[in-house]
């Protein structure tokens, strides 16, 4: 039968506008991230049964508490993706495109003020570091990190050297009883070639000695420094790793956007064939 003059053309009855490339492209996109969001909650709840109530106590965020409450986080919006792709609801990809859009945004504005207000980001890393340097001999897991960050950085303390006189077994007051009095952690050492044998002791008394005296032996220059140093010599490796993580939200944004515009017209082309099924014209 002819079609009206005017109609729309007409679109066989398998026809749709909703690409299965984009599709299942954005459901194994957020499946790949579903699965890591419940490895890290996994790890999370593991690490936090594992340690005791004060385990890093004096970091700012307990590590594993953050890792728990980003994977479930993750969870939820990955499962939005999944869910919402798969089922084709425009609700559930809206509500995942603008989670991640908030997610990005905030990411991006923490970068520019961390940026614009690095001072006040200083002073904060300084006391981290000298609440960790407290805590030093509380906790295995936090004594090994300052070790390994003091050796990678060739640094010792926050400021400097003497900043360790803050943790009570290294203080150097007259009635401190401690072994340790004065003395600063053999990661602090310089190191010694072809030495076979750590010297755990190597740092004794080195905070009764003045700069020249102690350099000698140990490092001297705080890990602050030594950290911002490190940041500015390595900004192109920073920036990947930051273009890296922004990327895949883009493209999750991008794709969930492609997808509801896609259900919205093939929404509009079955109301439109409903309603002109019964058309003697159409």
């Amino acid at each position: 039968m002819a079609r009206r003059p005017g109609a729309p053309a007409a679109y066989g009855e398998d026809f749709s506008f909703v690409s299965p490339l984009v599709k299942y492209l954005l459901f194994f996109f957020n499946m790949l991230f579903w699965v890591i969001s419940m490895v890290m909650v996994a790890v999370g709840v593991y690490a936090r049964l594992m340690k005791h109530a004060a385990a890093l106590a004096c970091l700012a965020v307990d590590p594993a508490i953050l890792l728990i409450v980003v994977g479930i986080l993750m969870f939820l919006l990955t499962f939005c993706g999944c869910i919402g792709s798969l089922r084709e609801n425009i609700c559930l990809l809206q509500t995942f495109s603008l989670c991640l859009t908030i997610v990005f945004l905030l990411q991006l504005a923490a970068g520019v003020l961390g940026f614009v207000f690095s001072d006040k980001a200083r002073g904060k890393v300084s006391e981290i570091i000298n609440n960790a340097i407290v805590h030093y001999r509380d906790d295995l897991d936090l004594q090994n990190l300052i070790d390994f960050g003091q050796k990678k950085f060739g640094c010792c303390g926050g400021i400097s050297y003497k900043d360790w006189s803050l943790n009570m077994y290294f203080n150097c007051s007259e009635d401190n009883p401690s072994r340790e009095r004065c003395s600063v952690p053999y990661s602090c050492c310089l190191p010694t070639p072809n030495q076979a044998v750590i010297n755990t002791m190597c740092g004794q008394g080195m905070q009764a000695l003045d700069y020249l005296e102690a350099s000698k032996v140990i490092y001297t220059n705080g890990c602050i420094d030594r950290l911002v140093n490190w940041i500015h010599s390595n900004l192109f490796v920073l920036g990947g790793v930051a273009l890296g993580l922004a990327i895949p939200q883009l493209v999750g944004i991008l794709l969930s956007m492609i997808l509801v515009s896609q259900i919205k017209d093939q929404i509009k082309l079955q109301l439109y064939n409903q309603q002109h099924r019964a058309d003697p014209w159409y």
